[in-house]
């Protein structure tokens, strides 16, 4: 949904994601009831930025994360495949938090390509294979 609402807001097409879940589950495949649940917070607040703020998405999300952590755990433990729900909770951490690990994506591209990377106190630049004493 929050993809759907970037590009509408970006396009200016004024899509009404309360209605869109409705239709979806009238005329199609997904016919979930939690797609009623969607098109309520939608209806409730059109601005909602993500379903993570609507009150009773966020408590019923907040009192079943230890849950999810446990799940995704126990699959990785024993070696099962979870990538929506794995990549859902890391999706669910990083959307709570002022800080990112992001920066390490970025210094990962400053090694290979001097791209700099970002930090609080500003942008740069480091010689990897200096303090790796790494030969390139």
């Amino acid at each position: 949904m929050n993809i759907i609402k970037a590009k509408s807001t970006e396009n200016g097409w004024g899509l009404n994601l309360g209605e869109l879940a409705r239709i979806w589950k009238d005329g199609c495949i997904i016919r979930l009831n939690i797609l009623d649940r969607i098109k309520k917070a939608y209806d409730s607040n059109g601005e909602l930025a993500n379903l993570l703020i609507d009150p009773e998405f966020a408590q019923e999300i907040m009192d079943r994360q230890a849950a999810w952590r446990r799940v995704v755990c126990l699959a990785i433990n024993n070696g099962v495949s979870t990538p929506g729900m794995s990549t859902s909770l890391a999706y669910f951490h990083s959307y709570r938090r002022d800080m990112l690990p992001a920066n390490l994506v970025q210094a990962q591209r400053d090694y290979f390509g001097a791209h700099t990377y970002f930090r609080p106190r500003g942008s740069f630049h480091t010689e990897w294979y200096k303090i790796a004493n790494l030969k390139i």
